[in-house]
């Protein structure tokens, strides 16, 4: 997969300009904005271009209690995989029916944590975890993870978890064996998937393994999780999910009419609805070129350029000329490089960069290092 193109906005409206301003005088900086309606607008989309699917949001993309409010109201369904995320959801008054616990490798504390919550449907890719869920026989329903591997994804997710198709079979057999029944399969094709080819080649490979077990088995498979990596629009594109999702709906149309269809979108729905508001803090000539230094970094809402391979939109409020340039972080680390390369105009301590996009793996997986201040979360 290529890198993604740094898309960087110039110029705007007065109008939005003393909008941005107007928050950063109020609350500080920096600052993320939260648009409850761009999450909605997000998941009725997906919806759509998947009907007939239980939705999950993956928590993991954005753990913030105000979005899962949100996404509550819309009566979303919710992807966890620690101990940690059920607590928000507990907060929450949320339903443990309306969960998955997606994460591979869970200790019995994580187990029995998510049964006292409610949530009774676990995901396992081996049987050493299947043998972890044999004391809860009678409460857990399973779904095994098979390993899908993906080109045109962004970060593979089936390197470090997911079966073989090879050892589906054995695994379904001895949980057979052992009093658990595994429900169905899953898979996870990878982030920031570039088409659904491999979405839809999982799914008719689920469907044949699936079709040919219930042959074997005295309590037939009847779910399939397709997983995410519904892609975000880092590029301002435009992505029509609509359109991306069309052979994903053909090929779920081959499946049994009773089989029920689970997803797990995070970056999709999370990602256009939170914009990143930073201050230039300070600037120098390096090499011959202008540095600027920001707010917020890659230790903190842009950890995601690291940690997810993400390249963030940007919006410099002002226009002129452009060199190119050098956008840094606050941090004293020198990793701490948002773009050596971005053309950019001359710009003063003070003014604002704008980052869009910034809703998914910015937040959540951004650290304390420095001990420099996070980021302010802001419900518009």
């Amino acid at each position: 997969m290529t890198d993604p193109i740094r898309t960087v906005l110039y110029g705007a409206s007065d109008k939005e300009i003393s909008f941005y301003q107007s928050l950063v005088e109020k609350h500080g900086s920096p600052l993320l904005l939260f648009d409850s309606s761009k999450l909605k607008q997000q998941y009725r989309a997906l919806q759509q271009a998947l009907p007939n699917v239980d939705l999950f949001y993956a928590i993991k993309a954005l753990p913030q209690i105000d979005a899962l409010k949100e996404l509550d109201e819309l009566e979303a369904g919710f992807d966890v995989a620690s101990s940690g995320e059920l607590d928000i959801l507990l907060s929450l008054k949320v339903s443990g029916r309306r969960t998955i616990h997606t994460h591979p490798v869970k200790s019995d504390k994580d187990i029995r944590d998510a049964l006292r919550f409610g949530s009774t449907t676990f995901v396992i890719d081996n049987l050493d975890e299947l043998k972890k869920l044999q004391p809860y026989r009678g409460r857990v329903g399973i779904l095994l993870r098979v390993s899908f591997r993906s080109e045109n994804a962004k970060v593979d997710l089936s390197k470090k978890f997911g079966c073989t198709e090879d050892e589906v079979a054995n695994i379904i057999l001895q949980a057979e064996q052992l009093g658990l029944h595994i429900k169905g399969l899953s898979f996870h094709v990878g982030s920031q998937c570039e088409t659904s080819d491999q979405h839809v080649a999982a799914i008719h490979s689920c469907r044949d393994m699936m079709l040919e077990l219930n042959k074997k088995v005295k309590a037939p498979l009847s779910i399939l999780d397709i997983g995410g990596g519904f892609p975000a629009d880092y590029a301002l594109e435009s992505i029509d999910i609509l359109e991306f999702c069309k052979p994903i709906r053909a090929a779920l149309e081959s499946l049994p009419d009773d089989w029920h269809i689970y997803a797990e979108p995070g970056r999709y729905l999370i990602a256009p609805a939170v914009t990143c508001v930073t201050t230039i803090i300070g600037k120098s000539i390096r090499y011959g070129m202008p540095w600027y230094y920001i707010d917020d970094g890659v230790y903190g809402s842009f950890s995601g350029k690291i940690f997810d391979h993400a390249e963030y939109p940007l919006q410099v409020l002002t226009e002129g000329k452009t060199s190119t340039s050098v956008l840094a972080g606050p941090t004293c680390d020198s990793i701490d490089i948002i773009d050596e390369h971005i053309e950019l105009p001359e710009l003063n301590i003070g003014d604002l960069i704008i980052g869009h996009q910034m809703g998914a793996y910015t937040a959540a997986t951004r650290t304390r290092f420095n001990l420099l201040k996070e980021a302010k979360f802001i419900v518009l």
